[in-house]
């Protein structure tokens, strides 16, 4: 399998170890994973490539992943956003589903729940791309 391929997925956290968790993860289920702890990074990252799932903490120093997302979605509408957060309140869940996150996890997640939301990230794309 090439890797224009494999489904392509951007990881912004600030806590590397939640990157450590997640990136081995998903590169054995198949994934080509990019990580970032800093959301400078990641945002520029974005200017360079699209990705076709963005998974982001929401409370992080500098840009947080309310306005990370609002970047992703508006300059890649197709790319599908799944927020991961500690600090879930009615208010941010409801606004990232506003802004068309697929998915939103509580932290702590379990892998299994995050390979399971991003199947269903994958599903949607190539629902999207079909039609």
């Amino acid at each position: 399998m090439s890797d224009e391929e494999k489904t392509s997925i951007l990881i912004l956290d600030d806590e590397a170890i939640v990157l450590k968790r997640l990136r081995p993860a998903l590169e054995k289920a198949g994934y080509e994973v990019e990580t970032f702890v800093r959301s400078s990074d990641a945002s520029s990252r974005i200017t360079e490539r699209q990705f076709d799932i963005v998974i982001t903490d929401l409370k992080m120093e500098g840009l947080d992943g309310m306005q990370f997302l609002t970047q992703v979605k508006e300059r890649f509408p197709k790319t599908e956003v799944i927020v991961i957060t500690g600090f879930a309140t009615m208010d941010t869940v409801k606004e990232s589903f506003q802004k068309g996150v697929l998915d939103f996890l509580a932290k702590p997640f379990k892998l299994g729940e995050i390979l399971e939301t991003v199947k269903k990230a994958e599903t949607k794309i190539k629902q999207a791309d079909d039609s």
